[in-house]
């Protein structure tokens, strides 16, 4: 399966649906929220209340975080999650470095999971598996197909110049 989905060609264009299902959604809740006015301390507060009883809805360990970083910086969260949300979903859209838009979005799926919110997060979630684990061959029909070869190439480039050992003759 996991050279299927790395290597086949087929693979590339099943991954494609996925990544634009994916993607619109992100894409679409950024934006909702770009332009909503989005402010996230009344749902950190939701959250935090969630960490009551036997079985909590959220963990103890995720309300210390959310009470005592997040909350306090909602300013920096106001910012961070429409943009993460909008270009997560644009970089999934276009194909482009859309192995590190998929890791952000899961990211993102996890800290709402955590928060205690279920909404399309599982689904989500379970669909860019298939994305990261494929990686490369889900965005190479996107720009990933230019741009990772320009990038490898000037890592590769960097990264000889900066380890090769001097020797003289």
């Amino acid at each position: 399966m996991v050279s299927f989905l790395r290597e086949n060609k087929t693979a590339s264009y099943l991954l494609l649906i996925v990544r634009l299902y994916i993607g619109w959604e992100w894409l679409k809740a950024g934006w909702e929220k770009i332009t909503g006015g989005f402010d996230a301390s009344g749902f950190l507060k939701g959250a935090i209340s969630k960490a009551t009883g036997e079985h909590p809805a959220v963990q103890s360990w995720w309300a210390n975080f959310l009470d005592g970083f997040a909350l306090p910086n909602v300013g920096l969260f106001n910012f961070l999650i429409p943009w993460g949300e909008f270009l997560v979903g644009l970089g999934l859209i276009l194909g482009c470095l859309t192995t590190a838009a998929v890791f952000f979005g899961m990211v993102m799926n996890f800290a709402f999971m955590f928060s205690g919110t279920t909404s399309t997060n599982p689904q989500m979630l379970l669909l860019s598996i298939f994305v990261i684990v494929a990686g490369f061959n889900a965005g190479r029909i996107g720009l990933d197909y230019y741009v990772i070869p320009v990038w490898r190439k000037w890592w590769n480039e960097r990264f000889r110049k900066e380890n090769t050992i001097v020797t003289r003759s």
